[in-house]
């Protein structure tokens, strides 16, 4: 490996600038909450998986030692059954929702599931979900079925690769709209929308709205009852680091409850599952939107994420990620945009969420270059995004600046150009 990708880069502008923000940041302590193995390695992909935190080390070895290993199934009577509902008591306030509108339950795919056809059950006669090409493709997928099913037509609103489209939202949504679907941060530019602003838009016209917290959820501030949402979903292994595949939340808000119906009814979401019934009775308030049986070790893992963003405050969390993007935008402008890197996020911080992605024609091979060969790990988004995600509770800002300088390099000694033919699944 070139040592020279590596550095350190002491006498680069804006590395004392850098050291001078980290001084300076309340959260700093927060970065010894997390495992982190090898100093030396830069890791920018907190946007698709979080760091481990290492409170979640104590919870996993507790369920399974003891709880799991010793009290066996009598588990379920001392913590499992509920585990599910009391992580969503703790999810609530850092989405600005309400006591009894969040549970942790399925995947955020199941759970887009459910919620999209409750809602176009509850808005019957109405035939079209109104989505945007920003949302995540998966989003589409499920919501294109969603449509199909019910013989209605999903309508994919066009933007500019960045922005979301809020004029076309305007234009498309109107009084045969069921639905209304969007990513709250965009999963490839990092845009973010005024949930407000899109869900009274929404409502104007009498349609639902549903929200994919999964890019903004523990590092924006969401305020789900004062924006009037009706539901919402997202996962809880992004900056939630609840681990890999963790079990995702979904949310619905209080007096849209008892007037929808969950589409995949399970013994979980029963009103009595012991009683094995074979008519299905929903249960009570957001329970009733669950299925099947949880996965205790993953629940629990995601307790150790929560416990970090409690303590340190979606405020706080927010005012670093916006220090932290702007520093990186910064740093673009002066050593990456000369050697051919475009900004493929909003410039503005109050539009941007806490990752900042940078176009490239060579952005793959380079990509894998900063892994491969400068302990730098982005990921990539094709055709040609690099996304740089920034996690405010263990990201400093001599960490972007370092990442900036080794990315430099690479483009500068053309180490990227062994890796043009280079392949891996996960990217």
């Amino acid at each position: 490996m070139p040592t020279s990708l590596l550095g350190p880069f002491p006498d680069d502008d804006g590395f004392d600038e850098a050291v001078r923000l980290d001084r300076e940041d309340p959260l700093s302590g927060f970065r010894d909450h997390f495992s982190i193995s090898d100093p030396d390695l830069i890791y920018l992909d907190g946007n698709s998986l979080g760091r481990l935190p290492e409170k979640t080390r104590d919870l996993v070895s507790t369920v399974v030692d003891h709880e799991w290993g010793e009290r066996l199934i009598r588990s379920w009577n001392e913590g499992w059954w509920d585990l599910h509902v009391e992580l969503g008591e703790r999810l609530a306030p850092i989405l600005g929702a309400r006591q009894g509108e969040v549970i942790v339950s399925d995947s955020t795919s199941v759970n887009l599931f459910k919620l999209a056809t409750a809602a176009l059950r509850a808005r019957a006669g109405r035939g079209r979900i109104v989505t945007d090409d920003l949302n995540f493709p998966t989003d589409v997928y499920v919501l294109s079925g969603v449509a199909e099913a019910a013989d209605a037509h999903l309508e994919i609103v066009p933007s500019d690769g960045i922005s979301g489209p809020v004029d076309g939202l305007e234009r498309a949504i109107d009084e045969s709209t069921s639905l209304v679907s969007l990513s709250h941060t965009t999963f490839k530019s990092g845009y973010t929308y005024d949930l407000a602003e899109i869900t009274s838009l929404a409502h104007r016209h009498g349609a639902l709205m549903l929200w994919d917290l999964s890019h903004s959820a523990g590092v924006v501030p969401i305020d789900l009852t004062g924006s009037g949402v009706d539901l919402a979903v997202g996962c809880t292994y992004k900056y939630l680091n609840g681990g890999p595949g963790s079990p995702a939340f979904l949310y619905v808000r209080a007096e849209a409850q008892s007037g929808l119906d969950n589409p995949i009814p399970g013994w979980w979401g029963h009103a009595e599952p012991f009683a094995f019934d074979l008519e299905f009775r929903p249960a009570e308030g957001i329970r009733r939107f669950h299925t099947g049986t949880m996965p205790v070790l993953s629940l629990t893992a995601i307790a150790g994420g929560l416990a970090a963003i409690e303590a340190a405050g979606v405020d706080r969390i927010r005012a670093k990620s916006v220090s932290l993007t702007e520093f990186l935008v910064t740093q673009w402008s002066r050593h990456l945009a000369p050697l051919g890197f475009g900004l493929a996020s909003p410039r503005e911080p109050a539009r941007r969420g806490s990752h900042v992605s940078l176009s490239h024609e060579a952005g793959w091979p380079i990509a894998r270059a900063m892994v491969e060969t400068a302990k730098v790990i982005p990921d990539f988004r094709a055709p040609d995004s690099i996304r740089l995600g920034l996690a405010p509770l263990y990201t400093r800002h001599v960490d972007v600046h370092t990442a900036v300088q080794r990315i430099r390099r690479i483009v500068a000694e053309r180490a990227h150009l062994a890796f043009g033919d280079s392949t891996a699944i996960v990217t």
